[in-house]
């Protein structure tokens, strides 16, 4: 498994408290990425020796959570300060071709039978700043904007495509409400603040304990320093 890691990692801690759980990886700026041990899985539930994944600084996905890979065909992107729950499920193809007389992938069970490649899924994208509830699964293809909450037990379907800091419960996930009002979500797409430095981020710290729901005029004025600030 090719696993690529966000700008300044400099490798595995074997050491942290969590490492039973976890790999950890530390990054130059003090910042880790939790990646559950077992996460990488193929068809026989195997770790595969193939397949790419990406994970940001400050994102981690809970135990018992795995992503599963048919080849080389799909990656799983994981963008920064993503927060996923307990055994979360990424199905990241396993398609059979449905407009042939069977479905059956006969080479499975015959060396003297043929089947058609299945079809292919793009690659699963989780952008940035997203929670993700307990036991949700993801089908291929799906990409999760910026800032989004998928609910517990949430069935993402394939190819999905959701809208940023949307809220996203349910089988399929559907859209419930917003996290906050149209221009607030504007400010916070452009502001970007995720692209920032740690540092950034740790002189600004009290901007983001503000609750941005309670006055919108005051958030947007927060929103527009922290953009000048940038």
């Amino acid at each position: 498994m090719n696993v690529i890691a966000d700008e300044g990692f400099l490798g595995v801690l074997k050491d942290h408290p969590w490492a039973k759980h976890f790999s950890i990886l530390a990054h130059q700026d003090n910042t880790l990425s939790l990646v559950p041990h077992g996460f990488f899985r193929n068809w026989l539930d195997e770790e595969p020796g193939f397949g790419s994944f990406v994970i940001g600084r400050c994102s981690g996905l809970g135990v018992g959570s795995i992503v599963k890979y048919d080849g080389n065909d799909q990656k799983l992107v994981v963008g920064r300060y993503v927060a996923g729950g307990l055994r979360l499920r990424f199905l990241l193809n396993g398609q059979h071709e449905t407009q042939t007389i069977s479905m059956a992938m006969f080479g499975a069970f015959s060396g003297a039978l043929r089947y058609p490649s299945p079809p292919q899924y793009g690659d699963t994208i989780l952008k940035n700043d997203i929670w993700i509830g307990d036991e949700a699964m993801f089908l291929g293809g799906a990409v999760v904007e910026n800032g989004c909450i998928i609910g517990a037990r949430a069935l993402v379907p394939p190819n999905f495509r959701s809208e940023p800091y949307g809220i996203y419960v349910g089988s399929p996930a559907r859209l419930v409400k917003f996290r906050f009002s149209e221009k607030i979500r504007e400010a916070l797409v452009d502001l970007a603040w995720w692209e920032r430095p740690t540092a950034w981020i740790a002189q600004h710290n009290a901007a983001f304990l503000q609750k941005l729901g309670e006055d919108e005029g005051k958030s947007l004025e927060l929103l527009a320093e922290l953009k000048l600030n940038k």
